[in-house]
């Protein structure tokens, strides 16, 4: 596989865009086009914008492809990829590849048009002609509401050269070049296609394309420099001019303060680009000059805010030692110099925007007197360019579509003290799991609901929702008890991998899962309760020690398959830890009655205040299985060189015995960093007399193990958080701990800890320890159970069967301290073991592609939809991140007769290797290298070790194929070959339906 994009003749792009729209309704796959209203435009440069929107100089317009689909979204001004004397493979040898990370806040290392600059002008000449066909032809705005802006650097000779002169006096005036002869042959000999759209309107398709530039320069460009160069573009071209400003003018404290301030303490950059980039001192004066000049000239210009953010590589983002930061944390930063620079100039200098800009601001940078505005990193996320359309739309309803009359410095001044705050800029307390499912992606049937794979008993999800937004209660918990026998406690503190792994991440924050879990089991709870009746038996007894979370699952799962069931609890109520040690205000008790009531209903013997010691003795009885769901119950040890510690554990326990009146002092020190720790960091705050408590950890929050909404609860209620301590000795009221510091990342990206050689104290009565339970080994070999080096029962890791047949471990008891769901994933291997058959059924996400589409690239977070169904994006119908984010439009989706959903393929020809889509495909997988890609021709496919095929005669259906490493030629028609039959109807339908994909 090659990084090297071809370019796609006019002639085949036009047939292209004619026959996707007619025969699939998308163009380049943008579903849902945007409808300018011609009669509302803008002017700047002495042209009309329908939009004061687009995308920035940068991937999205690389290509003629590229810059059609974000015009169809929505896109009227376009900022086309910086050209520069260096091009083509001596530039790529530069770029290294994957070069774009924009799974959060955005990173890329590349800058410039990867083509040769020649090629990039006939890319953008193409387009040009493209928007002007496709406007009238589809009815979409005014052939004259968009306008191309040439973006251009990096230094005066550069821009002077041979190279870059012949571009710019090309793009000012194209009628005399060959592609632009081209482009009006082709068209005219395809008007009789074309229903709207004249030869007259082709033949008036005018050359003159750009007047606009920006200027970009590298970092460390002087300013007589950048001066120069603005001088040149005003006076000898007489263009319309902005230069790209760096964040670099607010200077280092700034930026570190803002940055530190948000949660973005992680990312590393140096001062030295503060130091050696255009000073704002220089910069004042210059623009003033500047913009006296473009008046003299009667000409526009302004700065262009901002070009590029260096931060270094600490983490492997990606393959180079510096990259470039965009996208929510940029915003801050961006914005706050649009301030700055309003009030030096008091409005009156113009501002082009990019940086951060998303559906969720992009109207109050707009409402501000800031614009055109520019996008990269929101488009490079999942919706892709289809987020352009909701961009245009909020434009349109709050009415800004107005006239240029100077920048509004109170308004510019307070978005940008709001955006360090603002919960959509600010980082995460901590970084969300990994989303990627530990499995490849297949060639074919790669949908899937990354919320039901994250959940460990794969509870569907997507099938409950909609039914609990309805208000079908009763039916959304039979959904969920069909997996889920616990819809109380995991509607209440399940840690909700399932939220960690929902798309909705990538656009504001995930569908509200749990909530919607708990409110199907309130309204439906009495229904379902009075519905429940003992199983016909199945001749199957089995006994259950243990009647916490783990075990009150297994004992469902079995019961209602007809098992007799006994379940044994040493205390006296079911629930485990949930129910005696998590504090009430966590988990009502009441919650954990209810879901023992189902047991109780359903005819489970609940044996309370029952201790079993000997399982063995057990089967003796009769059972026909044992399962051991005993819980991590052997404390955890922290020791210290002096003093002692309480057991958060037994701690947690009589705070909830005694309701809070407990003597542990005023300070109370609370040691670790996970979930059990938050609970109990909390739990001392309500305790009788305390007034502080101090949660101590070796690490900073961010590398914490807790989930984000234990430690926000527990920062909100006042618990004071001491990272990179490690403590050492307790004595007179005080925890003395060394100090810490973070090392630099190993090469999986994890940070160890080591002391700086320093101590320090904390007030400390009671220093309590949250450092984990062990498992019972002891109990376990009194049983004759093999354990392994680490005291835990050794089991089949299919069944969770020990050493003894008939006895299983399941739980906290099995590897130690985990969650709810994690238990009931446990009880329901073990089970389906004994009953020979699977526990459940599932059921299908009844959603249709069509409404999935439509919320394709909307941002909605849960205050704008309390409906979560409808935010919900039914990823098991149509899931097609890799097709989104493509900003060259290389992954493809297509309908296959035979299947139930359409298929992704991978369009080698079109690709950069950019690796967006690696960040957001749910497999452990990139589409770009592991999805069945389409070549261009036999060489092609050489350089590749795609698995794919290239199409050696389409009307023969006969096929270069390389599948599973081997390559073959197969004749399509030949149900005999040796390719799969999905395979075969995919290439197949290649051929017939979308042969606008062959070159």
């Amino acid at each position: 596989m090659s990084d090297i994009m071809t370019s796609i003749p006019f002639r085949k792009l036009l047939d292209w865009v004619l026959r996707e729209k007619e025969e699939k309704g998308t163009i380049f796959g943008v579903r849902r086009p945007y409808e300018a209203d011609p009669s509302e435009t803008v002017q700047i440069f002495g042209r009309k914008l329908e939009t004061q929107i687009g995308p920035a100089a940068g991937p999205h317009t690389q290509l003629a492809q590229n810059i059609a689909a974000a015009y169809v979204a929505g896109s009227r001004f376009f900022e086309l990829k910086t050209v520069q004397i260096m091009d083509g493979e001596e530039l790529s040898a530069c770029v290294n590849k994957p070069c774009i990370l924009a799974e959060d806040e955005g990173y890329n290392c590349e800058w410039s048009t990867e083509l040769y600059v020649p090629q990039a002008m006939e890319e953008y000449i193409k387009a040009w002609f493209l928007l002007h066909i496709i406007s009238k032809e589809y009815g979409l705005g005014a052939a004259d509401g968009f306008q191309f802006n040439i973006s251009v650097g990096y230094d005066l000779a550069g821009i002077k050269s041979e190279k870059i002169n012949t571009f710019i006096d090309t793009m000012t005036e194209a009628k005399d070049s060959s592609i632009f002869k081209e482009c009006m042959r082709e068209a005219k000999l395809m008007a009789k296609r074309l229903h709207n759209v004249t030869e007259e309107d082709i033949e008036a398709i005018p050359s003159d394309i750009c007047n606009s530039a920006t200027i970009s320069t590298l970092h460390g460009c002087p300013p007589q420099e950048i001066e120069s160069i603005a001088d040149y573009l005003l006076k000898e071209k007489g263009l319309h001019t902005f230069i790209k400003c760096n964040p670099t003018l607010l200077g280092y404290e700034f930026a570190r303060k803002t940055m530190d301030g948000m949660g973005y303490d992680y990312m590393v950059f140096g001062d030295f680009h503060f130091k050696d980039d255009l000073q704002y001192e220089d910069a004042v004066p210059m623009l003033t000059r500047l913009m006296k000049l473009a008046d003299e000239k009667n000409l526009e210009f302004g700065v262009k805010i901002t070009n590029t953010f260096p931060v270094d590589v600490k983490e492997n983002q990606l393959p180079s030692e510096e990259m470039y930061m965009s996208g929510k944390a940029l915003f801050p930063l961006s914005i706050s110099l649009a301030a700055k620079l309003s009030e030096e100039f008091g409005g009156k200098l113009r501002i082009s925007y990019s940086g951060g800009a998303d559906a969720y601001n992009i109207a109050e940078i707009v409402g501000a007197g800031i614009w055109p505005v520019t996008v990269a990193t929101t488009l490079l996320k999942p919706g892709g360019y289809q987020r352009l359309s909701q961009m245009a739309e909020k434009l349109q309803e709050r009415g800004v579509m107005l006239p240029f009359k100077g920048v509004d410095v109170n308004a510019v001044s307070e978005l940008a003290v709001k955006a360090r705050t603002d919960k959509h800029h600010v980082k995460a307390a901590k970084p969300l799991p990994s989303r990627k499912m530990k499995q490849p992606v297949p060639l074919l049937d790669c949908y899937v609901a990354p919320c039901k794979e994250g959940c460990p008993i794969h509870q569907d999800i997507t099938a409950y929702m909609p039914l609990t937004d309805e208000g079908k209660y009763k039916e959304a918990l039979e959904v969920i008890m069909e997996r889920n026998p616990l819809p109380f406690i995991t509607g209440t503190i399940c840690a909700h991998n399932c939220m960690s792994k929902c798309t909705r991440n990538f656009y504001e924050e995930p569908v509200h899962i749990r909530d919607n879990k708990l409110k199907a089991a309130l309204g439906g709870y009495k229904d379902v309760l009075d519905s429940l009746k003992p199983a016909e038996k199945n001749g199957k007894k089995a006994a259950v020690i243990g009647g916490g979370p783990a075990g009150m699952a297994c004992a469902y799962y079995l019961v209602k398959a007809g098992t007799e069931v006994t379940l044994y609890e040493q205390t006296d109520s079911l629930g485990g830890v949930v129910r005696h040690v998590i504090p009430e205000f966590r988990i009502p008790s009441a919650s954990v009655e209810k879901d023992a009531s189902f047991l109780e209903k359903l005819g489970v013997d609940i044996q309370l205040n029952v201790k079993i010691e000997n399982a063995q003795a057990l089967r003796k009885q009769g059972y026909d299985a044992v399962i051991l769901a005993v819980g991590a119950s052997k404390p955890g040890e922290l020791s210290l060189e002096k003093g002692g510690v309480i057991n958060a554990l037994e701690f947690l326990k009589e705070f909830k015995e005694k309701d809070g009146d407990v003597m542990i002092g005023k300070n109370v020190a609370v040691i670790g960093g996970g979930n059990t720790a938050m609970d109990t960091a909390r739990a001392a705050k309500r305790t009788k007399g305390v007034e502080h408590v101090y949660l101590v950890y070796r690490r900073t929050k961010r590398y914490m193990p807790a989930d984000e909404e234990e430690l926000l609860m527990a920062v909100e209620d006042g618990v004071e958080f001491r990272e990179l301590l490690s403590p050492v000795l307790l004595e007179d009221g005080k925890l003395v701990c060394k100090v810490m510091e973070l090392s630099d990342p190993d090469e999986s990206g994890r940070r160890s800890v080591k002391s700086i050689g320093k101590r320090t104290e904390i007030p400390a009565d009671t220093v309590i320890a949250a450092v984990g339970e062990q498992v019972p080994s002891d109990f376990y070999q009194e049983n004759g159970i093999q354990v392994d080096s680490r005291g835990r029962a050794k089991t089949d890791p299919e069944t969770l069967m020990t050493s003894q047949e008939g006895i299983y471990v399941i739980g906290d008891g099995l590897c130690g301290p985990a969650t709810v769901v994690e238990g009931m994933r446990d009880a329901m291997l073990a089970a389906s073991d004994i009953l020979g058959s699977s526990v459940s059924r599932g059921n299908d996400n009844p959603a249709q592609k069509s409404d999935c589409c439509e919320k394709k690239g909307i941002l909605k977070d849960s205050k704008e939809e309390e409906n979560q169904s409808k935010r919900c994006l039914g990823c098991d119908v149509v899931c097609e991140n890799c097709v989104d984010v493509c900003p060259n439009r290389a992954n493809v989706s297509i309908h296959v007769p035979g299947f139930e959903k359409d298929q992704v393929v991978h369009i080698d020809y079109m690709c950069n290797e950019c690796g967006n889509c690696r960040s957001f495909c749910p497999y452990d997988s990139a589409p770009y290298l592991d999805k069945f890609t389409l070549f261009a021709n036999e060489k092609d496919m050489e350089n590749s070790k795609n698995d794919g095929f290239f199409v050696l005669d389409r009307e023969e259906k006969k096929c270069l194929v390389r599948y599973l490493g081997e390559t073959m030629t197969v004749n399509l028609e030949d149900e005999s070959s040796a390719v799969t039959e999905g395979l075969r109807r995919l290439m197949t339908v290649i051929c017939e339906d979308y042969a606008f994909y062959l070159l």
